[in-house]
């Protein structure tokens, strides 16, 4: 707070902020200043719920990415997911098919088949069904933890899903988003069926595509871009990274990165020259989820600038491999 004469002489107190080492600062010369002997330090890393089912993350007051979780969507989503130049990384929708792709939310979850339903498009019979927020947490990381239900054909719930998003500040303006995920049947076994379409979708920015804007993918084992012998097309990797131009001057990119945990490591990634890119969880086959015996997930979007070298997503990449679930 400060004091300030009104236009009656009367005095006013008024709000300051960005204030930092427990003071208030005068805005102007010759205002005395208040200490704040108990003040505590503003955690660089914050969720901001928001009107509409919408969380933002933020660090030091500027957006990352925001977590829409409304009740009329078909899946919750994160969008946008800004780069170290500020502008979103991602997109919603596919720029050349904004009609059968709608479900191509910028960053999402989802399955083509779960026990018959499908989770992934916006014609499938499955709706992924926000239930509670169970907690968000400030600090050095933000952390935002859900409670989803898949329900499918006839309200028949498939599975339910405690989801974590955690954002971690790296240097440089990037940044590490990480995905933990849990299902746990309910009432019956779950079976995924086989395709490459799950659990984890990433639509690019147009420009970053390798079609629209000439970027470039690379993945872990030394493939370029989607397809031939040497194309990363559904390849098994560590890590896929797609970068591309986002303005005038910046070139920024997304690194995918598959934990060692999960179950099919190194994951299959299906990805385009188009812009998308996603980890395929049952490319080879199906799998179910007993009851009492949950699948835990997790994946991580380095989000960073520039085009880093093989070496440089190699150390990204292990990195994450030491992470710890949030969940």
């Amino acid at each position: 707070m400060r004091e300030k004469l009104g236009r009656r002489g009367f005095l006013h107190l008024t709000a300051l902020t960005g204030l930092d080492a427990g003071l208030i600062l005068a805005a102007r010369p010759g205002v005395a200043q208040v200490p704040l002997p108990d003040a505590k330090p503003v955690p660089p890393m914050q969720v901001i719920p928001l009107p509409g089912d919408q969380a933002s993350i933020q660090r030091d007051g500027l957006e990352l990415t925001r977590y829409h979780f409304g009740p009329t969507l078909r899946r919750p989503f994160l969008f946008p997911v800004n780069g170290p130049s500020g502008r979103s990384l991602t997109r919603m929708g596919h720029p050349h098919d904004p009609v059968t792709h709608s479900h191509h939310n910028s960053v999402w979850v989802a399955h083509h088949d779960v026990n018959g339903d499908s989770f992934w498009d916006d014609r499938g019979t499955g709706k992924i069904v926000h239930q509670r927020i169970v907690r968000y947490d400030d600090g050095d990381q933000a952390v935002v933890v859900a409670q989803n239900a898949w329900v499918g054909k006839n309200d028949r719930v498939h599975m339910l899903e405690r989801r974590g998003v955690t954002v971690r500040s790296l240097s440089e303006g990037e940044w590490l988003l990480i995905l933990d995920l849990q299902f746990d049947a309910d009432k019956q076994n779950a079976t995924l069926g086989a395709t490459p379409f799950g659990m984890v979708g990433v639509r690019m920015a147009k420009t970053i595509g390798v079609t629209d804007g000439g970027g470039r993918i690379r993945n872990s084992e030394g493939n370029v871009n989607e397809q031939g012998p040497d194309g990363v097309f559904r390849k098994r990797a560590r890590w896929v990274d797609y970068a591309g131009p986002i303005t005038k001057h910046a070139i920024e990119g997304i690194t995918l990165l598959d934990h060692p945990s999960n179950p099919n490591h190194p994951a299959h990634f299906h990805v385009r020259n188009d812009g998308w890119m996603g980890a395929s969880l049952t490319l080879e086959g199906p799998r179910t989820i007993e009851l009492g015996r949950p699948l835990r997930l997790r994946y991580g979007l380095y989000v960073h600038k520039g085009v880093p070298t093989a070496a440089t997503l190699d150390t990204q990449w292990r990195a994450f491999a030491q992470t710890t679930a949030e969940a």
